[in-house]
């Protein structure tokens, strides 16, 4: 009996958390597998968003299948093909940190389905843009395609193509814009002339989907002023 109430209790948690709608800047968000809320953060409104390990554990043991999962606030509703997406950022780690190497990993996940079971996805690593390791620095912004091209067996089997650096850091605002045309993605950062980076083929199979502003493990991250073109 201990059991079942113990399964139920999580199960109507989980329910909660997955059902409840966030309203911000005349936008509906769901939340999937974060916690999430409007808060006041240096004397603005923004969207705070941080991974619910209850709903969704972490094991630093098995890094490749408890990362790089759908930890977001999916716009609501919303249909991205092609276009521009671009939302201003900032991301802080945890303390204490759930992992030893987090990296303020934050960024957006678009083209979602409709079950969240695929996407494409773009994020940062800020504390990696101000490392003095040049290697670590190339580490800073990543594209990954969930579920079967997550970033290690894209650095595995493409190193550096789906990787590159830009000069961000944690704790500061980072404009990021993506914009999509077909299979191919190019990332702006901080109002740059040029992209910082380009995806001449995405790895994903769906063609349109969602939008949602995503972080990770040890992260704790803010939004605001999300702003998506459809073309």
């Amino acid at each position: 009996m201990k059991s079942f109430f113990l399964c139920l209790f999580t199960f109507l948690q989980t329910t909660f958390v997955w059902s409840q709608k966030i309203q911000f800047e005349n936008q509906q968000f769901e939340p999937h597998w974060v916690r999430a809320a409007v808060v006041q953060f240096n004397g603005e409104k923004v969207l705070k968003v941080e991974r619910d390990l209850t709903a969704l554990a972490f094991d630093s043991t098995r890094l490749s299948a408890t990362v790089d999962e759908p930890t977001y606030v999916k716009l609501i509703p919303s249909d991205f093909k092609n276009g521009t997406i671009e939302v201003k950022m900032l991301s802080q780690i945890q303390n204490p940190s759930p992992f030893q190497n987090a990296r303020g990993f934050i960024g957006v996940a678009f083209r979602i389905s409709e079950n969240d079971s695929a996407y494409e996805s773009i994020y940062l690593r800020p504390i990696l843009g101000r490392s003095n390791n040049q290697l670590s620095r190339n580490h800073t912004v990543q594209y990954y395609s969930y579920p079967h091209y997550k970033f290690d067996r894209l650095r595995k089997e493409a190193e550096g193509m789906y990787e590159t650096a830009a000069p961000i850091n944690i704790n500061e605002w980072i404009t990021m814009r993506i914009e999509v045309y077909g299979e191919k993605t190019e990332v702006f950062i901080n109002e740059a002339k040029y992209s910082t980076m380009i995806i001449n083929k995405m790895k994903g199979q769906n063609t349109h989907g969602a939008v949602a502003l995503w972080v990770d493990i040890g992260t704790i991250g803010y939004f605001k002023d999300l702003k998506i073109t459809i073309k």
